[in-house]
């Protein structure tokens, strides 16, 4: 397919994931761990352009200078294994405008390489199937695939299986960014030098029964909140879940766990570290005790944000921004 020198650019959403809790289980012997988590999309985001013209080559533009340009970027990896699967051709030009967090534990890098081979595929207007998409996600990272599915999904392996869970209501979240970069591959490195120990497949277990009883209720005849108190997705958050990380983050950033307490004081329902941080998250039961929250942590000096979860509905109602 040839492109003209004025190509259109699709300018996406590329939207923030939380864990709802995360637990760590035995190394693998492709390195990565055993993994059970439970994603869950946000309202904040970056933005995402793509366009391809004339002649070769993949190049990013991103005024963050923490941003990676070459093929360590995952957005840079994915095109390259885009285009030989759609049989594309031209110079992929991808613009990233960064407000979501580098490190920090909001599946951003992830986010873009998605949102990236989305408008890709809307630039030169080819649509992978559906399980090839999934295949180069997941050959590029573990946190991708959830992006092609949005809202509550179910993360196993080492979280790139992916599996979508019923479509909760939106609930108001803070989110809570201190200036603190932590790095997956040392967090893992520190899990496995402190707290690997015999029985850690028990507590995958003890985690995957407090989900299972909670999806038996949510996926029973009845009703789906008849009799609940409150927002079902506060409910699956005390299904016994806990973030690993946060046992050998905390101890190395006291910061995050200050941070975390903050949370809580200010009203949370619930409040965790997101992945392996540095982002904390606090689940609010409306969103104005959100907005108050967030005024209450930024006098105290935190950098906090009011948003909301998305369903997988408004995930993809919002994804895509313009074209021009």
């Amino acid at each position: 397919m040839a492109y003209n020198l004025a190509s259109m650019t699709v300018q996406v959403r590329s939207f923030a994931k939380i864990n709802l809790g995360l637990r760590i289980g035995a190394a693998r012997a492709d390195g990565f761990h055993e993994l059970l988590t439970v994603y869950q999309t946000i309202g904040l985001h970056d933005l995402i352009g793509v366009s391809v013209s004339r002649g070769s080559g993949i190049e990013i533009r991103c005024d963050d200078p923490r941003v990676p340009r070459d093929q360590s970027n995952t957005c840079y990896r994915v095109v390259e294994k885009a285009m030989r699967a759609m049989k594309g051709k031209g110079r992929v030009v991808i613009e990233i405008e960064k407000r979501l967090p580098v490190q920090g534990g909001m599946g951003g890098a992830s986010s873009n390489a998605v949102a990236t081979l989305l408008a890709l595929e809307r630039v030169i207007k080819k649509t992978l199937p559906g399980e090839e998409r999934l295949r180069i996600a997941a050959e590029v990272g573990s946190d991708l695939p959830l992006f092609l599915i949005g809202g509550t999904v179910l993360g196993v392996g080492r979280g790139e299986q992916v599996y979508p869970l019923e479509d909760l209501p939106g609930t108001a979240c803070v989110v809570v960014t201190p200036e603190v970069g932590v790095s997956t591959p040392k967090a893992f490195a520190e899990w496995d030098r402190k707290l690997t120990l015999p029985g850690s497949s028990d507590r995958m277990v003890e985690l995957g029964r407090g989900l299972s009883a909670w999806l038996s209720e949510s996926y029973s005849g009845a009703p789906f909140r008849r009799g609940r108190a409150e927002n079902p997705l506060l409910e699956l958050v005390r299904a016994g879940i806990k973030n690993d990380f946060e046992q050998v983050v905390f101890p190395e950033y006291p910061e995050l766990s200050e941070g975390k307490s903050a949370l809580e004081r200010a009203g949370a329902r619930c409040a965790f570290l997101s992945g392996s941080g540095s982002t904390l998250y606090g689940l609010f039961a409306s969103r104005q005790g959100a907005r108050a929250a967030v005024t209450r942590l930024r006098q105290q000096g935190w950098a906090a944000q009011a948003t909301v979860t998305l369903t997988r509905r408004r995930y993809w109602q919002k994804f895509l921004v313009s074209s021009f």
